[in-house]
């Protein structure tokens, strides 16, 4: 279902954790649950992967993750503050140490001048380390933004584990 080179890469994150005793959660709006998928097609990922939450809307963020509804109107769902504060809420609300989270605009529509189809935010927050986020901007169709951001998002994760 995946291609080769990220089911390798996710992998390779899996073992990383399950030698570190490490949980991992998804929060994921633009990839509706593809990095949760990507992460559960690898066989003993169930040692690993503890939970996904699927927050497409602005209230489903909110709810399910904390985060402030005034932080999405002041800076837009795709934003640095809400990637961060969706990464942190996950961490919050499971029984995990690592998350990752994004939130981006995959189109074909619903691009602006400031954030234009492709703009993807990302971040990861790990138990005991600083949450990383960055911004990305990837080509293609919307599936091929979306699974830029999956692959993304595992690199992130593998990254925080350095």
């Amino acid at each position: 279902m995946f291609p080769n080179e990220l089911t390798e890469l996710t992998s390779e994150l899996i073992g990383k954790c399950r030698e570190a005793g490490i949980k991992i959660a998804t929060a994921e709006s633009c990839t509706g649950g593809l990095i949760a998928g990507c992460l559960t097609s690898v066989s003993g990922s169930s040692d690993v992967f503890e939970r996904g939450f699927n927050t497409y809307s602005n209230e489903a963020k909110n709810e399910m993750l904390g985060v402030p509804m005034d932080e999405i109107s002041v800076h837009g769902a795709v934003s640095e503050p809400v990637a961060k504060a969706m990464c942190e809420g996950a961490l919050k609300n499971a029984p995990v140490q690592l998350t990752v989270a994004v939130t981006g605009i995959a189109g074909p529509g619903g691009g602006t001048p400031d954030k234009p189809v492709g703009t993807v935010q990302i971040a990861s927050a790990c138990t005991g380390r600083p949450t990383i986020n960055e911004r990305f901007l990837f080509t293609g169709d919307r599936d091929a933004v979306r699974l830029s951001t999956v692959k993304a998002a595992i690199e992130m994760m593998l990254y925080q584990l350095e």
